[in-house]
């Protein structure tokens, strides 16, 4: 399915629009830790994940891009040393959001993840990687695609959150999964190959957002403690 915003993106908004940017080095953290980090440092409920490409252990050449509903694009990439996020704005109200607000969030976050328990760090990067799996899923669906793709999106998800003691032991993840097991039953007896019905996405887009939001809190709530 034709991704518009992707296209909007590399033809048009990442030469002509208005940029703000900032390089971050990995130092004390790894590759993934970092870029992981910030993933979640960008991304809220109204925030889209409209393409993302990631190289074994994160190394240099991952990049994420992520669209936001304030309309503005932002792009996570990794280089041998530094992540650089850039913003692309074509409005003053979001001349400064990268300066002002993700980069003091991200470095102090960087800071309190470097002290936890390498336990607690492993856990914390899987439910991150439940947080992108939602978003994959949410992107597929609103792109239109097939029925099988939005299965395995959402059973990736599943079996992301099942492993992790963090995701499965908090209030509410009950109510996550059979949600998730709900979605997944509904796409697996739809035709494979056909797009998934327009009638279904609203309640499968509500949902998803609802439990991104639970994972987003979650996340954050753990990320932001002291220890």
């Amino acid at each position: 399915m034709e991704n518009r915003l992707l296209i909007q993106f590399n033809n048009v908004i990442s030469t002509e629009w208005l940029t703000e940017q900032f390089s971050e080095p990995f130092d004390p953290l790894n590759h993934r830790e970092l870029f992981e980090l910030t993933y979640h440092t960008v991304n809220n409920v109204g925030t889209r994940c409209v393409w993302i490409k990631l190289f074994q252990a994160f190394k240099k050449g991952s990049k994420a891009i992520l669209y936001s509903k304030n309309k503005t694009f932002i792009s996570i990439e990794n280089m041998e040393d530094t992540l650089i996020v850039t913003c692309y704005y074509n409005d003053g109200e979001n001349a400064n959001r990268l300066t002002n607000q993700i980069l003091p969030t991200l470095q102090e976050r960087k800071m309190k993840f470097n002290i936890k328990d390498d336990d607690i760090k492993t856990q914390l990067l899987k439910t991150i990687l439940v947080e992108r799996k939602i978003d994959e899923c949410a992107n597929l669906v609103m792109l239109k695609d097939i029925n099988r793709k939005i299965y395995f999106a959402i059973g990736d998800a599943r079996e992301s959150a099942a492993v992790v003691p963090l995701f499965m032991e908090a209030e509410g993840s009950r109510l996550v999964q059979l949600a998730l097991n709900k979605w997944m039953a509904t796409a697996q007896n739809l035709s494979p190959e056909e797009a998934f019905p327009e009638n279904r996405v609203p309640g499968l887009l509500k949902n998803l957002m609802q439990i991104k939001k639970w994972v987003l809190n979650l996340i954050t709530s753990y990320l932001d403690k002291d220890q």
